[in-house]
């Protein structure tokens, strides 16, 4: 497969020229490396999960470190994160040199603790996820976003059964002791089968068998090493009690649909997961456009204890809002947007606009009106206002 250009890639090489250090997060397989090594082709490579360099860092840092030729690409840092006091280090050796220091990390929490720790305004953080609809339009809800999925379609299957075994046995015992891998991987499925819903512990930990702080626990991981997506509630008070707890998705939505054993277009149809997979798409989707930008994650949705309920809320600047309906049909009805034209007409302070987003039958990008206040459009079609 030839390589696919990355949209994140000219913020990444703009935070090279103003940050001594540039550190990629993201999920394992979403191509931070390859990213990196085509961006920097000049610099030296060193995995952090080879034992032998583990060996070394871990024996003589300052020796290991005193061979590395900058610009440097340090692969999956967290093996090793005491090598970063010495990174810092050699970057206040030299303040005013930019772009030496090129880090991924497959598990953002713990490499997060030792970036505030030891490079606190040295590095510029960046997160690259699976493939976006933007950047291939390979992308789609079944096979979701991995490259090597894109690659190679064929073997799908095979490839997120060993992606989901190499998790388990590397990035979740890396974070955690977890013995009981057997039902950890359970809570992975079941987990799948909660996709758009809103987070409640209670209701995974049962059926389980397993206690909520050992659940708390498990989610904790997969947000650690990039997997899920907590969308949060818009907790501004438009003079409603609202729900407060996360909505859950999966990072990729081709791994969702592997989790439950949604293999073809036909499956995927029929299943009365279509909406919820289709609306974690949109939602990963979203993100990938923020993080492409350099900007934070913004999305939320919104549910009020009198039932109204939209999916997204996407906060644009300036008190501005765009309220996001999504629908898996291949029509699009007035009657889908009434909780969206309830929702605008209650927001005061903001400017509002309506959409909701549906699966037409052509790939086109519709951006039509459908009630007054609220258009009709595709994902692209999303996408294209969030850039605007």
């Amino acid at each position: 497969m030839a390589f696919v250009p990355r949209s994140v890639a000219p913020e990444i090489a703009r935070a090279a020229r103003r940050f001594p250090a540039v550190i990629l997060t993201g999920p394992r397989r979403a191509g931070k490396t390859t990213l990196l090594r085509r961006l920097f082709p000049r610099a030296s490579y060193w995995l952090m999960e080879d034992p032998d360099v583990v060996a070394r860092v871990r024996s003589d840092p300052r020796g290991f470190l005193a061979e590395v030729r900058t610009p440097a690409i340090l692969d999956e840092i967290q093996n090793v994160p005491e090598i970063l006091n010495y990174v810092r280090t050699r970057i206040d050796s030299a303040p005013a040199r930019n772009g030496r220091w090129l880090l991924t990390g497959s598990q953002e929490a713990p490499l997060m603790r030792g970036v505030t720790e030891s490079l606190a305004g040295r590095a510029a953080v960046m997160q690259l996820l699976p493939f976006s609809t933007r950047e291939t339009a390979k992308v789609s809800v079944l096979r979701g976003g991995f490259p090597e999925v894109i690659a190679r379609p064929a073997g799908t299957s095979l490839w997120f059964r060993s992606y989901v075994q190499t998790y388990l046995e590397r990035d979740v015992r890396a974070v955690s002791a977890i013995r009981d891998l057997a039902t950890y991987r359970r809570f992975l499925a079941l987990l799948a089968s909660r996709c758009g819903q809103i987070l409640t512990k209670t209701d995974l930990a049962a059926p389980l068998g397993i206690s909520i702080p050992t659940l708390t626990h498990w989610l904790s991981i997969l947000e650690v090493t990039g997997q899920i997506i907590l969308v949060p509630p818009f907790f501004e008070n438009f003079g409603k009690r609202l729900i407060k707890s996360p909505k859950i998705y999966f990072v990729d939505s081709g791994l969702a649909c592997h989790l439950l054993a949604i293999e073809d277009e036909k499956t995927l149809t029929h299943s009365p997961f279509l909406g919820p997979l289709f609306e974690g798409f949109v939602a990963s989707e979203v993100l990938k456009q923020q993080l492409a930008a350099g900007g934070a994650r913004q999305i939320y949705y919104f549910r009020d204890q009198q039932g109204l309920e939209v999916d997204f809320v996407i906060p644009t600047g300036h008190r501005r809002l765009l309220i996001v309906e999504v629908k898996a049909s291949r029509t699009a009805a007035p009657a889908m947007a009434q909780g969206v034209v309830r929702l605008s007409g209650a927001v005061r302070g903001y400017t509002a606009e309506g959409f909701l987003v549906h699966r037409p039958a052509r790939a086109t990008r519709p951006l039509g009106a459908l009630v007054p206040g609220v258009r009709a459009t595709t994902v692209d079609g999303l996408l294209d206002r969030l850039v605007r």
